[in-house]
C-alpha cells in the first residue's frame, strides 16, 4: 500500500514544483486527452522524451517513480493477455504459432500500443501529485472552476472535498499497512489458498479499516465544526496563485508536443507523407 503515489508529495524545490498549479492541472488534463490521440510508437516515444525531461527537471528519483507504478502491473499484464487471447483485428500476417495460439503482427503492435497507453496514462498524473501539494491542487482546481460558480455550481465545496480526499489517501494507506502487520503478528495468512480463501482473509483488514475511516471522518467533522466551518465560499488564502516565467514556457512546449501528436494522427500537412514510414507511425 505504500507504493500508492496518489496524494503523495515529494519536495525537491525544482522548477516543476514551483510551477503554478493551474498550469500543471491544465497540462495534465490536456496530456490525458492527448494520450488517446496517440496510436503510433513514434508518438509515445515523443511523450516518453517529454516525461523524462520532466522527471530530470523535477529531480525526483527514478526509483521512486517506478515503485509508484507497481500498482498497475497486474492491470497491464491482464490487458495485454486479453488482447493476445481475444484479438479480433487484422490477421493477415502470422508472426508466431505455438500449440493452439497464433500471434499476428498487428496483434503484437496493438498490444504494445495498449501497454504504452496504460503506462503513460498513469505516469503523467503521478508526476502531478509528486510535484504538487494537495492544498495547491485544491487552490488550482478552485481557480480553474471559478467560472462555474456563475451557474450556481458549488466550486468551493468541490475543492474542499478533493483536498480532503487527496489528504486521506496516504493516511488510509498507512493505516492499512498497520492493520496488515497487526493481523500478521496474530498469525493471519493472506497469501495461501485459492482466491475465495484470500478474499475471506481480507475481512479482518476491511472491518478495522472501515471503522478507522469512520472515526477519522468524525474527528475531522468535529474539528471543522469547532472552527465554525460552514462552507468555503469566503475563505481567504495565505499564498495567492501567480504565474511565473516558466509557466508559459511549459505551456508552449506542451502545445508543440500536442501539435506533433495530432500531426502524426491526422497527417494534415500535405507536404510531408507519413505513410512512407510504414507501421512505425
Amino acid at each position: 500500500m505504500r507504493e500508492i503515489s496518489l496524494g503523495q508529495y515529494y519536495p525537491t524545490g525544482s522548477l516543476i514544483h514551483k510551477l503554478d498549479p493551474r498550469t500543471k492541472l491544465l497540462i495534465t488534463i490536456a496530456y490525458i486527452v492527448m494520450i488517446f490521440f496517440i496510436d503510433t510508437f513514434v508518438g509515445f516515444g515523443l511523450v516518453f522524451i517529454g516525461l523524462m525531461a520532466t522527471v530530470l527537471i523535477s529531480k525526483i528519483p527514478v526509483t521512486k517513480i517506478l515503485k509508484s507504478l507497481k500498482a498497475i502491473i497486474f492491470l497491464l499484464v491482464f490487458t495485454v493477455l486479453m488482447t493476445l487471447l481475444f484479438y479480433g483485428g487484422d490477421k493477415s500476417e502470422v508472426v508466431l504459432s505455438w500449440w493452439i495460439f497464433t500471434f499476428y503482427k498487428q496483434q503484437l503492435i496493438d498490444c504494445g500500443l495498449i501497454a504504452c497507453r496504460l503506462f503513460f496514462m498513469v505516469l503523467g498524473p503521478t508526476m502531478l501529485t509528486f510535484t504538487t501539494t494537495p492544498v495547491q491542487l485544491t487552490d488550482g482546481m478552485q481557480s480553474l472552476l471559478k467560472p462555474l460558480a456563475l451557474i450556481k455550481v458549488p466550486v468551493h465545496l468541490l475543492a474542499i472535498i478533493m483536498s480532503i480526499t487527496l489528504r486521506f489517501i496516504p493516511s488510509l494507506s498507512e493505516e492499512t499497512d498497520k492493520i496488515i502487520n497487526a493481523q500478521k503478528s496474530r498469525c493471519a495468512d493472506f497469501e495461501s489458498g485459492n482466491i475465495f480463501k484470500r478474499a475471506k482473509a481480507m475481512i479482518p483488514i476491511l472491518i478495522p479499516l472501515l471503522t478507522s475511516s469512520i472515526r477519522r471522518a468524525e474527528e475531522l467533522a468535529c474539528a471543522m465544526d469547532s472552527r465554525c466551518f460552514k462552507d468555503a465560499k469566503n475563505r481567504t488564502r495565505m499564498n495567492k496563485l501567480k504565474f511565473g516565467w516558466f509557466d508559459p514556457v511549459c505551456l508552449i512546449l506542451f502545445c508543440a508536443l500536442f501539435f506533433v501528436v495530432l500531426w502524426l494522427k491526422f497527417n494534415f500537412l500535405p507536404f510531408v507523407d507519413l505513410t512512407s514510414l510504414g507501421w512505425i507511425v
